[in-house]
């Protein structure tokens, strides 16, 4: 426990003394990360928590998006004088109410169905936000600025930035807080076995009600940091993109982990920031990453972390090493091969290479990637993702091999270690 206390006041440490250091650009993205973040441990209450996996959670981050702007405008206007630092309140009760509402029909129905009207739900919103300019601005949506407060005038990224992480953090202590209130352990309980929360007295879906409610208000809060940031909002914040989005930080970071979301949603946020201006291809290798993690890791990479901490004095690095390093050469072989020929057909299939076969006269001129020059049906050019994928695909049963024999010796020592120090006990009460 006061190892992961130690760590958390680290990571905020450099979450507060950090972005002073950096450029703008920088401000933003960690701006973004941490929105992304709050809004996928939120969904995860629901997914995490309670087993209701939602496909339309855009909507309440949008509707919480709006609901701040609404109220900027009437700052801006001079109609109401209200802190800038607690206008996410709005967001929050607007994603409580419009939660509460959307999830009482939702959670009428559990599994695919309850998946299946929480999207229909989004599409209701990004349907009618377009035609609705009174709500949501119509197509081009609704824009204010920040106003002055207590002597800040939240111009600078890095006020906006200060703001957000206030309120990331002071959210997502209390979801964690949730957790471990009664009603948490209710929520756990709803998910492990819903029929046997019935039999023991609970109102299931007046709990699910509650449980989307909230989940739906802490949405709603991301929502309202993203308005501050942007100071503008438009009906694309419903689309599927939004709701896939969190869906895929939360799996790819682990949903059974509290922070794994946390996680995951850092990770492809600075993913884009970084490899979005380097590729058009950036939303393709997020598929696969994603794709990958659930292939070779269900529980994500939270799990992972965890699964290291709880074995950590059982682990012998000795072993390991090997079969990780094995693991890393595939993945990068592979990797190199995929990103070599997605990178080799997105330049020849682009619009300035058929533009340069024209000024060729048909013919196909050599293009350059990575640096070098390439020709279209040259030996090299094939022949280097072809040798790195077959590199990659023969070290991968060797990789698995090391892995497993590596974590059944770790999973060995600690069924013996258990073994060891239950036996006294018990031998104790036998004596006894």
């Amino acid at each position: 426990m006061l190892a992961r206390i130690v760590t958390i006041a680290a990571i905020l440490v450099v979450l507060v003394a950090v972005p002073p250091l950096l450029d703008i650009g920088w401000q933003n993205a960690m701006t973004n990360m941490l929105i992304a973040s709050l809004f996928a441990v939120a969904f995860n209450l629901l997914i995490g928590q309670a087993g209701l996996l939602s496909f339309g959670h855009a909507a309440f981050f949008g509707v919480g998006a709006f609901a701040t702007l609404h109220l900027m405008v009437v700052i801006e206007d001079g109609g109401l004088a209200f802190p800038t630092p607690l206008l996410p309140l709005a967001g929050a009760a607007g994603g409580f109410v419009i939660g509460a509402f959307a999830g009482y029909f939702a959670t009428m129905r559990s599994g695919v169905y309850f998946a299946l009207v929480t999207l229909a739900i989004a599409e209701l919103f990004h349907s009618l936000a377009p035609h609705w300019d009174g709500l949501f601005g119509g197509e081009a949506g609704l824009s204010s600025m920040r106003m002055p407060w207590g002597g800040l005038i939240y111009g600078s990224p890095l006020e906006v930035y200060y703001l957000a992480l206030g309120w990331t953090v002071l959210s997502v202590f209390l979801l964690w807080a949730y957790t471990r209130t009664p009603f948490g352990r209710l929520t756990l309980a709803l998910r492990d076995n819903e029929q046997r929360v019935r039999f023991m007295g609970y109102n299931a879906h007046s709990t699910k009600v509650i449980i989307f409610a909230v989940s739906a208000m802490f949405s709603g809060v991301a929502g309202a940091l993203l308005a501050i940031s942007n100071e503008t909002a438009n009906y694309t914040l419903f689309s599927t993109h939004v709701s896939a989005q969190v869906v895929l930080h939360t799996f790819v970071g682990g949903s059974t982990v509290f922070f794994g979301p946390v996680i995951g949603a850092s990770v492809f946020t600075l993913f884009a920031f970084f490899v979005s201006d380097v590729t058009r291809s950036w939303l393709l290798y997020q598929g696969l990453i994603f794709v990958l993690v659930m292939l070779y890791a269900p529980h994500g990479i939270g799990g992972l972390v965890d699964a290291h901490r709880r074995h950590w004095s059982q682990l012998r690095w000795s072993e390991l090493a090997p079969a990780y390093g094995l693991a890393a050469l595939s993945g990068l072989a592979l990797s190199g091969a995929t990103i070599f020929l997605v990178e080799t057909f997105e330049v020849l299939f682009s619009p300035e290479y058929a533009a340069a076969r024209r000024r060729a006269d048909g013919a196909w001129p050599p293009f350059e990637l990575f640096g070098l020059d390439w020709q279209a049906f040259g030996i090299l050019t094939w022949a280097v993702p072809v040798l790195l994928a077959a590199a990659g695909l023969l070290l991968l049963p060797h990789a698995r091999r090391a892995l497993r024999q590596a974590w059944d010796g770790v999973l060995e020592r600690t069924e013996a270690d258990r073994a060891g120090s239950v036996s006294p006990e018990l031998a104790g009460a036998a004596e006894r």
